[in-house]
């Protein structure tokens, strides 16, 4: 009869995927806090990797290139961004709910602008990098027209969808465009850069004259 090897449990290997882990993050972590002050092409690997208190042989055993570290930045921001959206989706709705989703977007954006010019850069090369944002971009906005058929007590037409994704098209336009270029008169740290983007996105969507009226009882 053949003896079966069986995998043993190695406290040793579990130490180390903690500690890999536990430097994995630290690296994440320096990533985001050089890129509040910095722009990416300006950060160095080695700077990377002294931010986190580690050597640049202990980046490379865990990234194959700084733009391997930049995916990974990049998973973790979908991640965080992902959890955010769900919250505000839990919350009840109103018909503030699009003014509140706006300024959320621009707040989280423009805290992580340097972050987000890179990875719009890197878009620019690397079309199925940028394929996820776009996905998640699509899922705000039809989770958005959801909520509005909701409110509408109807589903909405086919013009009206359009309407309401091309209204997110604009919005997230200029705020890229904001970020890439700062192209004024209206800057992003405006408050009134908000206020705008809210005009724009309930004239070109329409969606303040969604909800149907209620029949008048003769």
């Amino acid at each position: 009869m053949k003896k079966i090897n069986k995998i043993t449990y190695s406290p040793g290997l579990n130490i180390m995927q903690k500690r890999s882990k536990k430097t994995y993050d630290a690296m994440i972590k320096a990533g985001f806090r050089l890129l509040k002050k910095r722009d990416w092409n300006s950060i160095t690997v080695d700077e990377l990797s002294r931010s986190a208190g580690y050597s640049v042989g202990a980046f490379y055993a865990r990234f194959r290139s700084k733009d391997d570290f930049f995916d990974a930045l990049a998973a973790y921001q979908r991640k965080a961004r992902k959890v955010t959206l769900e919250h505000l989706d839990s919350t009840p709705k109103n018909d503030g709910f699009i003014d509140e989703l706006i300024k959320d977007t621009v707040h989280y954006l423009w805290n992580n602008r340097n972050f987000w010019r890179a990875a719009q850069m890197r878009g620019m090369r690397d079309p199925e990098f940028w394929e996820p944002f776009r996905k998640g971009g699509h899922s705000v906005a039809s989770k958005t027209i959801a909520i509005l058929s909701e409110q509408a007590n109807r589903p909405l037409t086919d013009a009206e969808e359009i309407n309401v994704r091309f209204a997110f098209q604009i919005v997230n336009g200029t705020i890229n465009n904001a970020i890439m270029n700062r192209p004024g008169p209206i800057f992003m740290n405006q408050k009134l850069f908000i206020e705008k983007l809210i005009m724009a996105f309930r004239l070109v969507s329409n969606c303040d004259n969604f909800k149907t009226k209620k029949k008048i009882k003769k």
